[in-house]
């Protein structure tokens, strides 16, 4: 079995539960950090000695820690060949778009955006970085609408390991309060990914907890 230890509202961990749900795997996930605390403990940095979530731990095998890793482990462990595939151009034609995902989209996202907006006191929230930040990252964006324009996922027409690091920040992207340009593809793909069981459970998340007022 799977052991997760990381708290639901971690975006990091966000992606990897829904890998796992999607991937239909046993596990348990273990809330860490935020503010039920414990990454600072002896005993998690002893998992993992940045203090970081997400940590994975597959039966009685060494944890592994850092969210892109954790998943090409996954998929290479358990993903099947639509979403992982063996053959290596394919491999690495879905590993690029997964990493370019995760530089150009989640992180572009995440601090610059989301923690401008939700994680900052109102009068302390600065507008024309927020508005730089989301202008951004909606050069990405357009990018990808562009790819999904052609396919029904990112890479192809089935859900793939780029789809996980691409796809699981949008539920907040159009959910926070911030101006967004109009980008079809993507908003139908959103729309997709919401009719998942998988994306519904782990990325579909309040995250009230975290808001600063």
């Amino acid at each position: 079995m799977l052991t997760v230890w990381g708290r639901k509202t971690s975006s990091n961990v966000q992606a990897l539960m829904w890998c796992i749900g999607e991937l239909g795997l046993a596990h348990q996930r273990i809330d860490i950090g935020h503010r039920f605390g414990g990454n600072d403990s002896e005993e998690y940095l002893a998992l993992n000695p940045n203090g970081t979530v997400p940590v994975l731990q597959d039966d009685d095998n060494a944890p592994l820690w850092e969210t892109g890793s954790i998943l090409r482990y996954l998929a290479n462990a358990y993903g099947g060949e639509e979403f992982w595939p063996r053959e290596l151009l394919a491999q690495a034609n879905v590993d690029r778009w997964a990493e370019w995902a995760k530089l150009n989209v989640a992180l572009k996202f995440t601090v610059p955006i989301f923690w401008r907006v939700v994680r900052t006191p109102p009068d302390k929230r600065d507008p024309v970085a927020i508005k730089r930040a989301t202008d951004g990252l909606e050069h990405f964006l357009r990018i990808a609408n562009s790819q999904l324009m052609k396919h029904s996922f990112l890479v192809g027409d089935n859900l793939t390991l780029a789809d996980i690091q691409f796809g699981h920040i949008l539920f907040r992207y159009y959910d926070i309060d911030i101006v967004r340009s109009e980008l079809p593809a993507v908003h139908h793909y959103f729309l997709n990914l919401k009719s998942r069981p998988a994306f519904q459970q782990h990325i579909m998340v309040s995250y009230e907890e975290l808001r600063v007022v």
